[in-house]
């Protein structure tokens, strides 16, 4: 069995068709899940882009494997095996079509082959699915008689939004996106966001003042990146690959587009940033239309991969393989509640159950956003609403559960210290200096 795993940088779940979009931005996507299976509840335990690789890879939780932010200091331990070392070791040609290494290191182990196109980027990170592809296709073709373990990373849909104009349709024709009717997009003007973007992105634009608008540019991105994904799939059908190649394409995380004050990026332990799709193809492993809803995690993709790789799992991983349920094998699986952290623009952590959510901040955060939170999802899936005051006993019981929690797996790992108290957050330290300068 081949396997290409395919991780599409902020993408969110609910911007797709398959998971209940009503704008047409994923119709190879829509292809693939129907094609296969879906995971309804998905979640990334790390955000944002290096711990949510490394968890991927590891397939241990971010307090175990210690990697809570994107840009610190910490090094995740050569000890621990990452996915393309075990396939590697199980006889699987490794390739990469990537540049996450321009990140952390520990983000090219294992790799036999490590292509990276971004080179001809200031950015790297605009580094186009058509540059990839034109990379990746290619060696699919070389490679096409070996069994192989390709993994391919896209950037888009993550800031800035910058899609070809012929993507550029999600925005009402009828309405004006520089009115000075609109006032969406003001706030973000109060954010050190506005200088970052200022002279590379916001100019490019034109005076917006209708953050849909920025959103609008965020579904064409995804529309752009179907189309790339879209390719790799016809070229698995193209060198005969695809009926004995596992497809699995997921986010690394989501994006807030302008709730909760968060404004085109990838902070908060909300459901538009944790929750992420998952869809898997094996056109004789994994019955077609299949969807799946227990709530499942990031670090469940590394075991399930080498199960169905029929490569050893170490013992320590802490994710669960979702092969059995994928194949039929038993209708049990997933978790009863998922654990999430952050530590690059604020430090939080969450605890999220089948129907509620609490969210528990070290200190405070940018945003002006209360210390605890508590989401009824059910009846506030949008999370609106913070009823941390009406319910204070289930709030206590959550946090209780959290902190005993993050305390035993603390011990379980040989430490004392929550490592979003010790390390502290990394980008955020940007907001600080930005205040300093008003």
């Amino acid at each position: 069995m081949n396997i290409v795993f395919i991780v599409i940088d902020t993408l969110r779940a609910s911007r797709l068709g398959c998971y209940g979009y009503s704008r047409p931005t994923s119709p190879a996507l829509d292809r693939l899940a129907a094609q296969g299976a879906r995971f309804a509840r998905c979640f990334a335990p790390g955000i944002p882009t290096t711990p949510a690789h490394t968890t991927l890879y590891t397939g241990l939780h971010p307090l175990t494997h210690t990697i809570v932010s994107h840009g610190g200091k910490v090094d995740l331990d050569r000890k621990i095996p990452v996915l393309p070392e075990l396939l590697q070791a199980a006889g699987y040609t490794t390739a990469a079509v990537d540049n996450l290494y321009d990140i952390k290191p520990w983000l090219a182990r294992g790799y036999e082959f490590y292509i990276n196109p971004s080179f001809r980027h200031k950015m790297r990170l605009l580094v186009s699915c058509e540059e990839i592809n034109a990379r990746a296709i290619p060696w699919l073709r070389e490679h096409a008689h070996e069994t192989f373990f390709l993994f391919l990373h896209y950037w888009e849909p993550h800031t800035p939004y910058m899609p070809p104009e012929c993507y550029r349709t999600f925005y009402p024709p009828d309405r004006d996106p520089f009115s000075p009717e609109h006032t969406s997009f003001e706030p973000i003007k109060r954010q050190p966001f506005w200088g970052m973007f200022g002279d590379i992105w916001f100019k490019k634009l034109g005076p917006v003042t209708d953050a849909e608008y920025v959103a609008s540019l965020y579904d064409a991105e995804i529309r752009h990146v179907d189309d790339g994904v879209a390719e790799i799939l016809a070229a698995l059908e193209e060198t005969g690959l695809a009926e004995d190649t596992l497809v699995v394409l997921t986010g690394d995380h989501g994006e807030s587009l302008y709730s909760h004050d968060i404004y085109f990026d990838h902070h908060g332990l909300y459901e538009d940033t944790i929750h992420v799709p998952l869809l898997l193809r094996h056109p004789s492993a994994i019955a077609p239309d299949t969807t799946l809803t227990p709530m499942v995690q990031h670090l469940d993709l590394a075991p399930t991969l080498l199960e169905a790789a029929g490569a050893p799992i170490p013992a320590s991983m802490e994710g669960r393989s979702l092969w059995p349920l994928l194949t039929g094998q038993t209708g049990q699986g997933g978790w009863e509640q998922v654990i999430c952290c952050e530590c690059t623009w604020q430090a939080k952590w969450a605890l999220r159950t089948e129907t509620a959510k609490l969210i528990l901040a070290r200190e405070p955060d940018f945003h002006d956003m209360p210390m605890r939170e508590l989401y009824d999802l059910a009846a506030d899936p949008e999370e609106a609403t913070n009823v941390i005051e009406e319910r204070p006993q289930e709030a206590q019981a959550m946090e209780a559960e959290l902190e005993a929690w993050i305390a035993a797996s603390l011990a379980r790992n040989g430490r004392s210290e929550d490592p979003l108290r010790v390390q502290g957050i990394t980008l955020g330290k940007r907001w600080y200096d930005w205040l300093a300068k008003k």
